[in-house]
């Protein structure tokens, strides 16, 4: 059964949270005195410690008052190690999970905090060794707001932020409402299951759908983005015998093909039957063929921009939103116009080129500003963001239609994913990731979301040192390379070094078969260890009856670490089934510790 609490601020305030949440309505950064505060939570069946809460301020005074913004569902954890997981984006591709150090602060903003970045997941957690507490919107769609984290001193704090363009006057009597929102407490750990939990309460209460990927979606990617965007037709043909030596399925055609972004018709280049040449050529091999794009992108020369202003995003200042990666204009997501040209795009792709699915790419694909170019038919500017996802709906729509179990992967690079277009997408990727580690942390984000999600590793060779296959493998990522063989293309510049050296072919030599062999990617993701405090990181896969564990730290010299997931009284063997000279051992599951030594990562399968 549900519990419905309504309070006063100064009745007790009966929450999940142990700690009882703080809201507060700002004028000029200072808390405005005079006001009535009303709260309505909301305790529903099967969340654990989930309470939805909706904040309202009543001015209960005989003169105006003045708001600039209101800070709802403060939550608060005192410790001197705290981590937290911050997943909004802006053009510092920062990590999503962090620690938060002395003086730290992170307005963590869900709308454009860059030219081409904005958007994220609506929920912030921050957690010690023994505690967890979150904070987010439970809204139907994205709402333009700040989720702050902040630490003075050993407090750390999280809120929601509303701020007014212009401030809201309320006259006696009058209310002003919050959106509503969540506090969750626990579970004990790292950001795994507050994700988890978070998810299904949108999905039961919002109708979100978390994808499935078709079990294409998981085979292993060589991408041709190694001869970059002056590729020539016969370099990816002629690269065609070793990518099926070394055992890819997939062929992904990147940037280059296209006269300019909004123009996606060949280049002279390319040649009218080029993409049909190359995507025949990859059929004709056994391979499956994918086709970058970047959608929601017009470059001002082009035809599109000087023939189709009324698809243009429009600012309030009566300008177009600028793609700084691509000196590129933003089409309107939800006008019907853009709808119209990107379904007849999908159509030429995978109909008349034959590609097999997307690679949809760019961080301006994340969100966009709000649209007020009057050929949108929106009621408010703010709808273009809210309802940014339903141009993801048209093209996967319209790519299943042409072809049933099209692979659909949208990379919005470097950006904390816009959780509302995940329904519409059957692939993820680590997005241009900066790191391994961001590898690795972006693979337990997208397994609390969507379990049954095929998550890309993106390519090797942004890994650490170029080369980091355990980083990939190990979690359970979908293995990718854009080596160029056997020559590079004279004019790459960036990607010179993709060449398929010895040693790097030895390499795929060795993971490509590890990787087919075990499908870690179709295993179930378990939530075992804490990201942020138990060391050395550890993932864990369950597969066919197998437990598989990833341990990863710059060097370990024989510290005992435990298995966990293990059932005391039974015998296991444990496999070191990467290493060059695999070396198995037995644990027993009533002291279930091992102590190996290893540098950079060591992998293993457990077994009864």
């Amino acid at each position: 059964m549900r519990k419905l609490i309504v309070s006063a601020l100064a009745a007790v305030l009966v929450c999940a949270c142990a700690q009882a949440p703080v809201d507060r309505a700002l004028c000029k950064g200072k808390s405005v005195e005079g006001l009535q505060t009303l709260i309505k939570t909301e305790q529903p069946d099967g969340y654990a410690g989930l309470t939805v809460r909706k904040v309202a301020f009543v001015n209960a005074t005989a003169h105006p008052l003045s708001i600039d913004a209101i800070e709802t569902s403060r939550i608060r954890l005192d410790g001197s190690e705290v981590w937290s997981f911050q997943p909004t984006s802006s053009g510092d591709r920062e990590d999503w999970a962090q620690p938060v150090g002395k003086g730290f602060f992170k307005r963590n903003y869900l709308g454009m905090n860059n030219d081409d970045y904005g958007g994220g997941i609506p929920m912030v957690c921050i957690w010690t060794r023994e505690k967890n507490l979150s904070v987010g919107l439970a809204e139907p769609v994205l709402k333009l707001v700040s989720m702050p984290v902040s630490r003075k001193g050993n407090h750390t704090e999280a809120c929601i932020r509303e701020e007014y363009k212009a401030p809201r006057i309320l006259q006696p009597g009058d209310t002003l409402y919050s959106l509503q929102q969540f506090v969750l407490e626990g579970p004990k750990g790292d950001f795994f299951e507050p994700l988890r939990i978070f998810t299904a309460y949108m999905t039961k209460e919002f109708g979100f759908k978390a994808p499935e990927s078709p079990e294409e979606a998981f085979e292993p990617v060589w991408c041709a983005w190694g001869y970059e965007r002056t590729f020539t037709v016969d370099e990816v043909i002629g690269t065609l015998p070793k990518v099926v030596e070394l055992g890819f399925k997939w062929v992904d055609v990147d940037d280059g093909y296209q006269q300019c972004e909004g123009d996606w018709e060949t280049n002279d280049r390319i040649g009218p039957e080029g993409m049909r040449r190359m995507t025949d050529a990859i059929h004709e091999a056994g391979l499956k063929a994918k086709l970058w794009w970047a959608p929601m992108a017009a470059d001002p020369e082009s035809k599109l921009a000087k023939e189709h202003p009324e698809m243009l995003l429009v600012k309030e200042d009566g300008t177009h939103e600028d793609i700084s990666w691509w000196d590129s204009w933003y089409l309107s997501p939800v006008n019907p116009h853009t709808w119209e040209y990107t379904e007849n795009l999908v159509d030429m792709f995978l109909v008349d080129w034959n590609f097999d699915g997307f690679k949809l790419d760019g961080q301006h694909l994340n969100l966009s500003e709000p649209d007020y170019n009057p050929a949108s038919g929106l009621s408010f500017p703010e709808e273009a963001c809210e309802r940014h996802p339903e141009f993801f709906r048209t093209i996967y729509m319209r790519a299943q239609a042409d072809k049933a179990g099209a692979v659909v992967q949208v990379c919005p690079c470097g950006c904390a994913v816009n959780f509302f277009l995940l329904p519409w997408i059957n692939q993820s990727v680590a997005s241009d990731p900066t790191s391994s580690a961001q590898i690795r942390m972006k693979r337990k984000a997208y397994a609390a979301i969507a379990p049954h999600l095929a998550y890309y590793a993106d390519h090797v060779e942004l890994s650490d040192g170029g080369l980091d296959f355990p980083s990939q493998v190990g979690v359970g990522g979908v293995i990718g390379t854009k080596f160029t063989w056997p020559k590079a293309n004279p004019d790459a510049t960036e990607c010179g070094g993709s060449l398929l050296t010895e040693e790097k072919e030895a390499l795929l030599r060795k993971w490509v078969p590890i990787y087919s062999e075990k499908m870690l990617s179709t295993g179930e993701y378990l939530n075992l260890y804490d990201y942020g405090f138990d060391k050395p990181e550890a993932h864990v896969i369950s597969k066919d009856g197998a437990l598989y564990y990833a341990f990863y730290a710059p060097e370990w010299n024989g510290e005992p670490i435990e298995l966990r997931g293990l059932d005391p009284g039974r015998k296991y063997k444990v496999l070191e089934y990467a290493a060059d000279q695999p070396r198995a051992y037995a644990v027993d599951g009533s002291d279930p510790v091992i102590r190996p030594t290893f540098k950079g990562n060591y992998l293993i399968e457990v077994t009864e």
